[in-house]
Formats: structure tokens, sequence, C-alpha cells
């Protein structure tokens, strides 16, 4: 394809900047310790200074695919299916999901709530970030929030955003990997006196698996 039409196609969520995709264990949140194949898109300007993916960034670095080979490939592995970034709704999610839908699979995304919801979802984790807070569309559908705690301020950002979240959005307190021996007593103290809070832990990263 010529590279007017390649943009026009990732426009239109044709096709999408595929960072990696990959069969594993959910290990994180809600979902933790079941299996889901992973859709990584690249792609993101909300610049966490300790995320764990930088190199899912730069969109350009990431090939436009198809998302008729994205879908094929999925179905192959799992009933459940997560997409996750970089943020992927700094794209157009409409025609990925409706396709994975097709195919009778559960549909999960792992957002900021950055941009404005595209796509359908069967769960919305919903991870907001200081540098750029969600759009109020994802604290509607969230049915999930996840905040990552990398200092003790991060304790009132999480309440301000629970604050905001829908009534029924399960609620998580996560330590930022690099601070898990520091922050992981914290959150259990915060957890054990506002049992409203749920711990969840990067499991993936204790298992060493993707």
């Amino acid at each position: 394809m010529l590279q007017k039409e390649v943009q026009l196609a990732v426009e239109k969520g044709e096709m999408l900047p595929l960072m990696e995709e990959f069969y594993t264990i959910q290990g994180e949140g809600y979902h933790t310790g079941t299996a889901a194949y992973f859709i990584r898109i690249g792609g993101c300007d909300v610049g966490c200074h300790w995320c764990d993916v930088k190199e899912s960034w730069n969109a350009e670095l990431h090939p436009p695919t198809n998302t008729d080979l994205i879908v094929a490939n999925a179905k192959k592995y799992a009933d459940t299916v997560v997409v996750t970034g970089g943020e992927p709704l700094t794209w157009d999610m409409t025609l990925l999901t409706s396709k994975l839908k097709v195919q009778n699979l559960k549909v999960h995304i792992e957002t900021s709530g950055a941009y404005e919801v595209s796509g359908t979802w069967d769960w919305f984790c919903l991870s907001p970030k200081k540098n750029k807070l969600p759009v109020q569309s994802a604290y509607d559908i969230a049915n999930e929030l996840k905040v990552i705690i990398y200092n003790k301020h991060d304790f009132i950002f999480a309440e301000e955003q629970a604050a905001k979240v829908n009534p029924n959005a399960i609620l998580f307190l996560q330590p930022e990997w690099s601070k898990k021996e520091e922050m992981t007593p914290l959150i259990v103290d915060y957890v054990m006196n506002n049992p409203k809070w749920r711990v969840s832990l990067q499991t993936h990263k204790y298992l060493n698996i993707p």
C-alpha cells in the first residue's frame, strides 16, 4: 500500500500500529490469573516516567497491521482478548472490537482513558494518569479502576479518581514495580483501613511470564 493509503487506513482503524501480541496469563487487576491474548498497540503521549513499556510510545516504530490479521491471530488462542498499549484509545477501536466480537471473543481494554472511548468492550479497565486525566466517558463505563501507587501522594490521587468513576467500578491499588518493596506495605494498610479498595499486584512479573 502507498503511504497515504496506509495512513488513511490507520485513521479509520482498518490498520493499527501493532507492537506485539502474545498469549499469557493476565497478571493484574480483577482478572488476575486468567488466560488472555494480549494485543499491544503502539502510540502513547501520556508519558508516565515509570512506564515499563516506553518502547510503545512512538507509534512510528510499530508497523501498521491489518485488523483482520490481528483478529485471525487472536482467535487461535483464547476466548478473551486484552487490548493494551501504549494508549490504545489513541486510535479508533471500533473495527477491531467489532471483528473480535464477530469471533465470539470477550474483549477487554486497559487504558488511561485520556482519549474518547471507541469500540465495544466487555471489560473496561481504567488506569488514570496524572499527566493526562481521563475523559468523562471513560469514568462512566469503567468496570475497574486501577491506580498505580508510586509515592504516598498517589493515595490522594486515587481517592480523587474514585470520586469521579461510576459507582459500580471495582477499585484497585497497585504498587509501581520499582517501588513495590516500599509501597506494598502502605497499600496493604490503606486497603485494610479503606476496604472499598482491593490490592492488585503485577503477578506476571513474580511468575516471570510476559
